[in-house]
């Protein structure tokens, strides 16, 4: 045979099957699109189109039905938080024109409670007040991360209850789902370390070390998910996305990307699905205009986007997950709550 019939053929067999390959996880995609359609909706903070600030969106979770739901040309939002039930959110304002820093956005702007749909929005405190507030179990409290301590807010008294030491935590506070315990990111033994603390102690454990950040819980109130820039990679490395239980006996990633920061994740009420956030920038984006919002099972974790060679040979076992890219944004939060927003 002519050897460049040899060579066109074999070159013709590699398109085609690139293009099979392609045609299949687009159709996988397809079919996470469509499974996940109709279960609630996911609210997240994006640059608006019409003004330019950081606006609360709400979308069903394969993309449809996106709504604008504070539209503030003169204040930015962002840290949209449903509450337990989906009936409410909590989130913080910001003066127009402020960068939300991806570290220390919980301490800036005030503190503002609406109804799940936006509306009825009522401030919570002065400028700065209630910094990191999480929801507790019934939605009665928040705990808040101030200097003083972790605090715990009762909403209808606005009066403090109950103050525990940080013990070192200094971002992202979050309440587990049972209420007993809080994680967060500390300086423990070292900087950057996802930590749990009993509730009702204050007793602290180590839950990740080293360039770990902005955990939080499964429903089940037992494992932890949380981004990590695992050390040994080469120059500044890529953060992934990983869970462990709550003593930290059992790390595994989730997903990870060479070229990519995976920030934002979050579980769906049930626990089966992933959400996070994949951005070429390390920090997730609020300084700019956020990254692409994303979603995968759990169930098809480990796994593994492009073509990653260095990441691949330490996770030998990862998957090729369907992975369903949505629309560009930050600190995105499910409910499978219906929220009354107006078509």
């Amino acid at each position: 045979m002519n050897p460049t019939r040899v060579l066109w053929l074999a070159a013709a067999t590699g398109v085609l099957s690139a293009c099979m390959a392609f045609g299949a996880q687009d159709q996988r995609i397809g079919q996470l699109a469509k499974e996940v359609a109709g279960k609630g909706w996911i609210v997240y903070a994006a640059r608006s189109a019409e003004n330019e600030t950081w606006d609360l969106f709400v979308m069903r979770p394969d993309g449809a039905q996106r709504r604008n739901i504070t539209n503030t040309p003169d204040q930015e939002e962002g840290g949209p938080r449903f509450s337990p039930d989906g009936k409410r959110l909590l989130y913080r304002r910001f003066p127009k024109g402020t960068v939300i820093h991806h570290d220390l956005w919980g301490f800036q702007g005030n503190l503002v409670i609406a109804a799940a749909d936006g509306t009825n929005p009522v401030e919570i405190g002065a400028n700065r007040e209630h910094p990191w507030a999480s929801w507790s179990p019934d939605g009665k409290q928040i705990a808040c991360l101030t200097l003083k301590g972790i605090q715990v807010l009762d909403l209808e008294t606005k009066k403090i209850v109950r103050q525990l030491p940080r013990k070192g935590i200094y971002q992202q506070l979050f309440w587990s789902p049972d209420g007993q315990w809080f994680c967060g990111v500390a300086n423990a033994r070292i900087m950057w370390t996802v930590v749990r603390m009993d509730a009702a102690t204050g007793a602290l454990n180590v839950v990740h070390e080293f360039q770990s950040c902005t955990p939080d819980w499964f429903p089940d109130s037992q494992h932890i998910i949380f981004p990590s820039r695992p050390a040994g990679q080469k120059g500044y490395g890529f953060t992934q996305l990983w869970m462990s239980d709550g003593e930290g006996k059992e790390p595994t990633m989730i997903y990870g990307e060479d070229g990519y920061h995976i920030y934002g994740g979050a579980l769906s009420p049930d626990g089966k699905y992933v959400l996070f956030t994949r951005c070429r920038d390390d920090g997730g984006g609020s300084e700019k205009s956020g990254a692409p919002i994303c979603i995968m099972r759990l169930s098809d974790a480990p796994a593994i986007g492009g073509p990653s060679p260095a990441l691949r040979r330490l996770h030998p076992g990862a998957k090729d997950a369907p992975v369903l890219e949505l629309v560009d944004g930050w600190e995105a939060h499910w409910t499978y709550a219906e929220i009354g927003v107006k078509e």
